[in-house]
């Protein structure tokens, strides 16, 4: 009987029904769709198109996201809902209210895991890593991480790689940039810097990316070729990259190969660190973990988990510290009355733990350029957030951090303004302790702050203290309007930022011209003369004293 109905059905179709019906039909359901979805949104939300979702509105804002993002969630309140493409799976709301985010991150905190959208995304990367954990495992891996990373030896053999890599090989590096007059992209340097650095922190060896003639090195290479292939999954349909991934080709083999070498790369460096008799000696994190294991693992941590846990170490410390020191240097190349000021704190502190207008100058930088610009957790259960928004069970809440920086109700009226000023006392100390994590949540707040943020501020002021007390950074002409940031999980700059270093005891003081590579000539910017002059002559106290800001 079905079947005689279903027969009849497509006759009738086939002979009163046209092409041209159909079409009218669909495009009628297609606006009928839209106007329900604009009435039934929050006044100024982005628009949610019928199979299409919020794409479009992405897409129209591509080159401009983030400024796009930020000025939608104003008009909508500070939260709207969003969607993806039908059959894409991803829905859920984005938000930039503090009260949101504390509920998210540490009131209902077992509420909202990384969920698995986020774990299938990184798993051949991260495996089980504590980035990409959720429960017990992500227990166990935090326990680990702050015992070790907050203990007194490892901050101590820290703080000494980060000295001595400003001492060996960044500081050389720039001398003999400037002395060639060359022209380098800053934010590749960092990033070079950066991995040389946590590579030394968590294995206990050099990558070798600072080398002379800034070598391409494999293990980075295909740490970097894995980092943003896995990223690509999350703005490709899952249909498409699950598909390739079953197939094994474009994209998906690519990443399979880049993985592969990476963790070979751990695996191997574990098995040669088992093998080694006594770790006594040795301070990296990857020792510390084989050679103090805790009571609730007897028998020590396997391979599998140390891989995982020193893998994630390095994804967490590698891009985070450089992306942020890239958009410090260029905000003070636009703000030289900042630069003034960062430059007397130098050669005025001696102790770089005292440096507390640097410290403050980097954490407005963060506000604005902040290294992670958003993140999300899925939910478990059906939930209400304090602001009324309901959150279905497996839908994902996004805090976007970039947004709350720029955020006018959080920040004042000159919160687009870089104005480091913001986060010290009456008498010039640091004062930003006394700001809600959950307004300011560049390094993630609740259980889940982030562990290395103690380790990220001193590689940060240790590089940014060393190389502004002997060189002046000058950003070259002609970038403004392609200095954007790129649409990935890191707020990594678009195209870099080229510049030429001059030391400053060549006499290229403020308000003197400096000769470039092919004879053009760049002015610097107004400062302060008898601070640049000081700053010389304190380099060395200023590089040994980074031990120091492990201690504060």
């Amino acid at each position: 009987m079905a079947s005689e109905v279903a027969a009849m059905a497509v006759r009738f179709v086939g002979e009163y029904v046209r092409a041209w019906d159909l079409a009218v039909a669909a495009a009628v359901l297609f606006v009928f769709s839209a106007v329900r979805n604009r009435l039934s949104g929050p006044p100024g939300a982005p628009m949610l198109w019928p199979v299409f979702g919020i794409l479009p509105s992405l897409f129209a804002n591509f080159d401009e996201i983030h400024d796009w993002g930020t000025a939608a969630l104003a008009r909508a309140g500070g939260t709207f809902p969003y969607r993806g493409m039908w059959g894409g799976g991803s829905s859920g709301v984005i938000t930039s209210v503090p009260a949101n985010v504390e509920h998210v991150l540490k009131n209902n905190f077992e509420n909202y895991p990384k969920g698995p959208y986020y774990r299938e995304r990184f798993v051949e990367l991260l495996g089980d890593g504590i980035f990409n954990a959720d429960g017990d495992a992500w227990r166990a891996q935090r326990r680990a991480a702050t015992t070790e990373m907050h203990s007194a030896r490892f901050l101590e053999f820290s703080a000494g790689t980060i000295g001595d890599l400003v001492r060996r090989k960044l500081v050389p590096l720039l001398d003999a940039l400037s002395a060639r007059g060359d022209a380098v992209d800053l934010q590749d340097v960092l990033l070079r810097f950066t991995f040389d650095n946590i590579c030394a922190a968590a294995f206990g060896i050099d990558a070798g990316c600072l080398a002379d003639g800034l070598p391409d090195v494999p293990f980075a290479r295909a740490f970097e070729r894995a980092t943003e292939l896995s990223l690509e999954r999350f703005v490709t349909p899952p249909f498409v990259w699950k598909a390739k991934r079953a197939l094994g080709v474009g994209s998906e083999r690519a990443l399979v190969e880049a993985t592969r070498a990476v963790r070979e790369f751990a695996e191997r460096t574990v098995a040669e660190r088992r093998k080694i008799g006594t770790l006594d000696g040795r301070r990296d994190l990857l020792s510390r973990l084989l050679s103090s294991p805790p009571a609730d693992f007897p028998e020590g941590y396997s391979d599998e988990f140390l891989r995982d846990f020193c893998i994630s170490f390095i994804l967490a410390g590698r891009d985070t510290s450089s992306v942020a020191l890239a958009w410090f240097f260029w905000l003070l190349a636009s703000h030289p009355d900042v630069e003034s000021r960062v430059l007397a704190d130098v050669a005025a502190s001696g102790n770089a733990s005292s440096m507390d207008y640097l410290h403050a100058a980097l954490t407005e930088s963060m506000r604005l350029y902040p290294p992670v610009p958003a993140d999300f957790k899925e939910a478990l259960e059906d939930d209400v957030l304090p602001d009324g928004t309901a959150v279905r069970a497996q839908q994902r809440v996004i805090y976007y951090t970039y947004a709350m920086g720029r955020d006018k109700t959080l920040w004042g009226p000159d919160c687009l303004e870089f104005r480091p000023e913001r986060w010290l006392n009456k008498s010039g100390a640091f004062a930003g302790g006394a700001e809600s994590p959950y307004k300011y949540v560049v390094f993630n707040a609740g259980p889940r702050l982030c562990v290395g943020k103690r380790f990220a501020y001193t590689q940060m002021k240790a590089v940014a203290a060393a190389v502004l007390a002997r060189f002046r950074v000058e950003v070259l002409p002609g970038q403004e309007a392609a200095i954007k940031p790129k649409l990935n999980t890191t707020l990594y700059m678009k195209r870099g930022l080229m510049v030429r270093f001059a030391r400053r005891e060549q006499g290229h003081e403020p308000g003197h011209a400096v000769p470039t590579a092919g004879g053009g000539r760049l002015t610097w910017e107004c400062s302060s003369t008898a601070a640049v002059e000081d700053s010389k002559n304190k380099l060395v106290q200023v590089t040994r004293s980074v031990e120091g800001l492990m201690k504060t």
